[in-house]
C-alpha cells in the first residue's frame, strides 16, 4: 500500500499538505535566536518594572486630607493610567516572550505576532511618552505655586513617578526597535528570523 504522502512523477502535492519537519537551524543560529529573544525579554521585564513602579509611586502620592492628591490633577491621572496600561501590556508580552524562548514558536501565527508586537509597542510607547510629557509640564507648573512649598514631598514623589515613566518609555522604545527589526526581517525573508 502506498503512503498517502508519496507522490509519483508529475504529481503535485496538495496545497493542504504540510511538511511536519521544522526548517533546519544549526546550533549557532539557534543560540543567536535565543539571545535575540532573551534581549527582547529583558527589555520587556525592564519596561514592566519601571512602569509598575511609576504607577505605584503615583497612586501612593497622597499624604492626608490637607495635602494635594494625585487624582485632583488630570495629567497625573494620565500618567498613572498610561503606566498601568503599559505595565499590563508588558506583563502579557513577557509571557509571550517566555513562550517563544521555551517552545521556539510564537503564541499567535507568525505574521500576526510580528505585527501585533510592533504595532502595540509603537502605540504604547507613544502613549507613555505623551503621558509623561503632560506629567512633566504639570510638575514644572506646580513648582512655581504654593502646592510644592506647602507639600514638597508630593512634588518630589510626582517627579519620581514621571521619571520612572520615562525610563519605562526608554525600554519600551528599545523593545519597539527590536520588534520593528523582526517586522523588517519578516517582510524581507518571510520569517521573523534575520538568519
Amino acid at each position: 500500500m502506498r503512503s498517502p504522502h508519496a507522490f509519483r512523477n508529475g504529481d503535485t502535492p496538495s496545497p493542504h499538505h504540510r511538511n511536519p519537519t521544522p526548517p533546519f537551524h544549526n546550533t549557532v543560529t539557534l543560540r543567536k535566536l535565543r539571545r535575540f529573544n532573551s534581549l527582547i525579554f529583558v527589555f520587556r521585564v525592564t519596561a514592566f518594572t519601571f512602569s509598575l513602579a511609576s504607577s505605584v509611586f503615583m497612586v501612593t502620592n497622597s499624604r492626608g486630607s490637607d495635602s494635594p492628591h494625585w487624582f485632583d490633577f488630570d495629567a497625573f491621572r494620565f500618567v498613572f493610567a498610561a503606566n498601568a496600561i503599559v505595565a499590563l501590556y508588558s506583563l502579557f508580552e513577557m509571557g509571550v516572550s517566555v513562550w517563544e524562548i521555551s517552545t521556539g514558536a510564537t503564541l499567535f501565527p507568525e505574521i500576526l505576532q510580528v505585527w501585533f508586537d510592533f504595532g502595540h509597542d509603537q502605540v504604547f510607547a507613544y502613549l507613555l511618552l505623551s503621558a509623561d510629557s503632560a506629567g512633566t509640564a504639570l510638575a514644572k507648573t506646580l513648582k512655581g505655586t504654593d502646592t510644592c512649598t506647602a507639600s514638597n514631598s508630593f512634588c518630589v514623589q510626582s517627579d519620581i513617578s514621571v521619571a520612572l515613566g520615562f525610563a519605562g518609555f526608554l525600554f519600551l522604545g528599545l523593545s519597539s526597535l527590536l520588534s520593528g527589526f523582526r517586522v523588517a526581517c519578516f517582510i524581507i525573508n518571510g520569517s521573523r528570523f534575520h538568519l
